[in-house]
């Protein structure tokens, strides 16, 4: 059977790229972009679009009708820190987008479902260092509440429904293609940026913050490894555990300082001191390592030589 694939929020961090990696994989055409505004145009460019709520069942419904989609990628989301200035718009757009997709499968209208949690579910009782996968999940705020009770409804789909549904949960993602869309880790991104045009940065974080961070081919690696595994294989239907490499601000600043010996940073801590403060500082993932062979192939180093690489590049063209 031809596999066509809908993916929705498309134009956001993850799905901008995430879009260009399976279109890369399965075919242009094969691979429908949908947001509810149009997004870059190699996006635009490279494969179908469709402007899309994901929120509208109907309309979402239509558009995998008409495209006979399979399998679908429910990237829209509002992230933490945008969160929490629009609780119930956030919460509206998570929470029922999520519904949508799994009532969709439910109604075998499509095979299969990828829905990214994140290490927003943990909360300021999750023991920090090397957090299990199972154990307390407090969250404190709406980003991470959103995300906790997305992971009951798909393993309640799952177990009820037998729905497949698929989930990681994200750690901070660093990517010199696209920029960050109000999150609580977005200074590991804008840090690289003002390096190179400003020669300092201000970070919103103290400099001791350590929060598991991943670079973006990272994340779209895991991505499409989870979704091509084995069913039998994925034992964990709420969201696997994945991490790549932990780091505070302070570590990134001297990452760059090898490369822009006079880089300079200072610390002005913000509102989104509090949401870091809840999250884990490392990640234990052997459960995602063990089911369906995961490994991150950045680290720190590798991470800030490929951005730094790559938008000099930027600026230069």
């Amino acid at each position: 059977m031809q596999k066509y694939i809908l993916i929705l929020g498309a134009c956001g961090q993850i799905g901008t790229e995430l879009t260009l990696a399976l279109r890369e994989k399965f075919g242009n055409d094969h691979v429908i972009a949908s947001d509810i505004r149009e997004g870059s145009e190699n996006l635009m460019q490279s494969g179908p679009f469709e402007i899309l709520d994901a929120t509208n069942y109907d309309a979402l419904e239509e558009v995998i009708a008409y495209y006979e989609i399979n399998e679908i990628y429910l990237m829209a989301a509002m992230l933490s820190a945008t969160a929490e200035k629009f609780p119930m718009r956030a919460w509206n757009l998570n929470m029922n987008s999520l519904f949508n997709v799994l009532n969709l499968a439910k109604e075998k209208k499509v095979d299969k479902i990828f829905w990214p949690s994140s290490i927003a579910v943990f909360g300021p009782n999750t023991p920090k260092e090397n957090t299990a996968q199972n154990t307390i999940m407090e969250p404190s705020t709406v980003y991470g509440i959103s995300k906790q009770s997305g992971e009951r409804w798909c393993e309640y789909y799952h177990k009820k429904f037998n729905v497949d549904v698929r989930s990681i949960r994200y750690p901070g993602l660093i990517s010199w293609k696209t920029m960050p869309g109000g999150g609580t880790t977005d200074y590991a991104v804008e840090i690289y940026h003002k390096a190179l045009s400003q020669g300092q940065y201000t970070c919103f974080l103290k400099k001791d913050t350590a929060l598991p961070m991943m670079f973006m081919d990272d994340a779209i690696k895991a991505t499409l490894q989870i979704m091509e595994a084995n069913t039998e294989t994925i034992r964990v239907r709420s969201s696997y555990n994945l991490s790549a490499m932990s780091f505070n601000p302070e570590d990134m600043a001297k990452s760059i300082q090898q490369f822009i010996p006079d880089f300079k940073i200072d610390y002005e801590p913000d509102f989104r001191q509090a949401i870091a403060d809840s999250w884990p500082s490392s990640i234990d993932d052997s459960k995602a390592r063990k089911d369906w062979n995961w490994q991150a192939d950045f680290n720190l180093q590798r991470t800030t030589e490929t951005m730094l690489t790559n938008l000099k590049k930027q600026q230069t063209n």
